[in-house]
Parts: C-alpha cells; sequence; structure tokens
C-alpha cells in the first residue's frame, strides 16, 4: 500500500528552477516529481496551496539548542527531539545537533544520541557535529578553553568509530590542533572535517584543506582574517574551489557589507551557504541560558557572555534568508539554495534533501508571500502549520 499523494502551489522551486502552478508528487516520503496542475490525476490527493512559494525544507549543519533544549546540557535523544521540532516552524527540515566544545564523556553521550535519533528516527535529524574540543585557544570564542586540547589518536580512532554508525558526522577542528595525517585519517573514516575556531595562516590552512578539510565553520567568525599580506583561514575559504563555508547571517556575527563582498569573491565550486548556530532560545522567550557553567544573555538579538563575546545565534533559518535578501540583496532563489541545496552539497547528503527532485525526501515549506511560514512538511508528513494557514484539501 502506498500514500501517493501531492501538493500545489502558485510556484515552486525545485532549489534549481521555478515552475508555476504545479504540484509536487509524492509518496511514501519520498518525492516523485514536479508536474502541472492540470496533469495531476483525480485519483490522487491533491492538497493546494492558495499563494506563496512550496520550497526545499531548510538544511542547517550547526544547531547547539531550541526549544529550551542545549545538546551540552542534555545530550539525549529527547533533546535532539526538543531540537527539531523547535527548528521546524522555522522551516528547517533536516539538521545537525551541534555539541559545543566538551568533556569527553559529554562528546560520547552525543555520539550515542545522535545514533538514537537516527534509529528512532527523530524527524529532521541528519546526524551530528562536534565543534571542538580540538580547536585554538587563541581563536576559542565562547568554547571554554579549559576543555579545548589537541587530538590524540585515540581521539581519531574514537571519531571513526562514531562516523561509522551515524549516517552523517562533521567535525570543527583548528589545524593547530590536528596533523594533516589525522584529516586524512578522518576523511578515510567517513568523517567530514571543517576548518574553525583557528588562528592559523594560509599556508597551514591549505595544506588541511589540501589533506581533505572540506569546510569552514561559521565564515569570518573565530579565525584568522583576510589580510592583505597573509589571507589567512578566510582567505583560504575564498580562494579554495573545493571548500564549503558556513556563514551566520544574524547581521551581528558578519556584517552585511562583508558577506557580500564575501559572496563575490568566493571560487566554486565550493559554495557559501547559511548556518544558524543558534542556541536554546529558538522558540522560547528565555532571556538568559547557561554554558559550561557560564551565563549567556540574550538581548536585541544577540547572546554573550559576561565579557561581551557573542556565544552561539539567536536567530532560525527563514530569518536568515530574509536577511539575505533584505540586508545583502540576494534574490529568493539563492537565499534559498544558501539554505537548503548548499548545506546538503557541503554535507555530501544533496542526493536526498536539499531540492525538490525526483528521489529526494519529500521535506517542503511553505513560503507565504511575506516569506512567512505557512507550512512545514518532513518524509511527506506535514509537522507544522501556522495558525492563519488553511490550505484546500
Amino acid at each position: 500500500m502506498t500514500d501517493l499523494a501531492a501538493i500545489s502551489a502558485p510556484s515552486v522551486f525545485d532549489g534549481e528552477l521555478w515552475h508555476r502552478d504545479s504540484a509536487v508528487l509524492h509518496e511514501n516520503g519520498q518525492i516523485k516529481g514536479i508536474l502541472p496542475v492540470g496533469d495531476i490525476a483525480e485519483t490522487i490527493p491533491l492538497q493546494r496551496l492558495d499563494e506563496g512559494h512550496l520550497v526545499p525544507g531548510f538544511v542547517d549543519l550547526q544547531v547547539n539548542g531550541g526549544g529550551g533544549a542545549l545538546l551540552n546540557d542534555d545530550p539525549t535523544v529527547e533533546a535532539i527531539e526538543t531540537i527539531c521540532r523547535a527548528h521546524a516552524p522555522y522551516g528547517t527540515t533536516a539538521l545537525l545537533p551541534t555539541l559545543i566544545t566538551d568533556t569527553p564523556e559529554m562528546t560520547r553521550r552525543a555520539v550515542d544520541a545522535a545514533k538514537m535519533a537516527l534509529e528512532r528516527p527523530v524527524a529532521g535529524c541528519l546526524g551530528l557535529h562536534l565543534e571542538g574540543p580540538h580547536l585554538s585557544k587563541a581563536r576559542r570564542g565562547a568554547h571554554d578553553p579549559q576543555l579545548i586540547r589537541e587530538a590524540m589518536e585515540t581521539d581519531i580512532v574514537e571519531l571513526i568509530e562514531a562516523a561509522r554508525g551515524l549516517d552523517n558526522l562533521l567535525v570543527t577542528m583548528a589545524p593547530e590542533s590536528v596533523s594533516t595525517d589525522q584529516v586524512r585519517q578522518l576523511v578515510a573514516g567517513g568523517v567530514r572535517v571543517s576548518l574553525g575556531h583557528s588562528a592559523a595562516d594560509y599556508g597551514k590552512a591549505t595544506a588541511m584543506i589540501e589533506a581533505g578539510a572540506h569546510m569552514v565553520t561559521h565564515l569570518f567568525n573565530a579565525m584568522s582574517p583576510l589580510g592583505h599580506r597573509e589571507p589567512g583561514v578566510v582567505g583560504a575559504a575564498l580562494e579554495t574551489g573545493s571548500v564549503y563555508a558556513g556563514l551566520i547571517a544574524d547581521g551581528y556575527h558578519v556584517d552585511p557589507a562583508t558577506m557580500a563582498i564575501a559572496l563575490r569573491a568566493k571560487r566554486g565550486p565550493g559554495k557559501i551557504f547559511l548556518v544558524t548556530d543558534a542556541m536554546s532560545t529558538i522558540g522560547t522567550d528565555l532571556r538568559s541560558i547557561t554554558l559550561n557553567g557560564r551565563e549567556i544573555t540574550r538581548a536585541d538579538g544577540r547572546l554573550t557572555l559576561a565579557d561581551g563575546t557573542l556565544a552561539g545565534a539567536d536567530i532560525d533559518m527563514i530569518s536568515s534568508v530574509r536577511v539575505l535578501m533584505d540586508s545583502v540583496g540576494l534574490p529568493l532563489d539563492e537565499a534559498l539554495r544558501m539554505a537548503s541545496l548548499y548545506p546538503a552539497e557541503a554535507m555530501g547528503v544533496s542526493d536526498s534533501v536539499g531540492s525538490l527532485k525526483a528521489g529526494r525526501r519529500a521535506d517542503f515549506v511553505q513560503l507565504t508571500p511575506e516569506l512567512e511560514i505557512g507550512e512545514v512538511w518532513i518524509c511527506g508528513n506535514s509537522v507544522h502549520r501556522a495558525k492563519t494557514n488553511s490550505p484546500e484539501i
């Protein structure tokens, strides 16, 4: 028995092209194709969206928390479920719950929780992102310096073992705390390596990229900047075509003018993509939270430690898309690619998420004409519907 169905909208964006007055055909949680509404057989249940756009679900590769849950505070499958559920109303249908630098015990617990979330499965959980502990203390940001350390061979073995039980494991590391041989081992073992929280020079960063590092974590933030004589990690990310780079587009972590310059400068085929770096505040009215025993204050769209250091971000994906359009000047289709297709490509999962092509997971989002979220589907199942959204079925 199958559940063949269709959803139509005035415009459908498949990740590359726009389709007018078309419908997405899906069955058993998988997209079958996009057809003109008139070509949908009368026997197929059709949900008609009378306004807005139907677009690919957003893919967020750096999510520390949401809905009051922070993975560092509670590395459990229940916390991951809370985080995924909290981000769905903002259009995110696939995410990597992210553990900020912590103890080996907490890291192991997070790995076990992510494995359980995939087995259950928890709707929206894509795998796990370990941001640290193998970073640079000089560029630590909000990471606890007492927990930052160089990678040992036992760490490499444990990460490779973790990758065997996870669909997708992303690890942020600094060239100062890991060797090129260790990066090669990790990549060969199925781990995606991203460079971040690093004061490394251009040569050191490019050596890590040649060893297999494929991404850069939150471009510009907590890394050596682009200089006219020393390009730094930022220069390596922009100049190296194979590298993808995450970007926090809240207007605080990176100035919109700098975002625009970077987008023009980035050498392909690697792209710059959106991440939220969201904390547990998303979907709540919390005014403060804690990380490794330190208080983080929420005010004016920012999360900061007592000394003013930014500590994660207080933004969701659809808000990030709007920043790219309103403050950076990107067209809607490119802003959507940065929220869906490009992160999927960066993680090597574009054959399953990030676009509305046949064979992909039936993850899609209805955007209203005002670019608000109308309804969200994961694997063809509606997981969120705005109260004012009442589509005809």
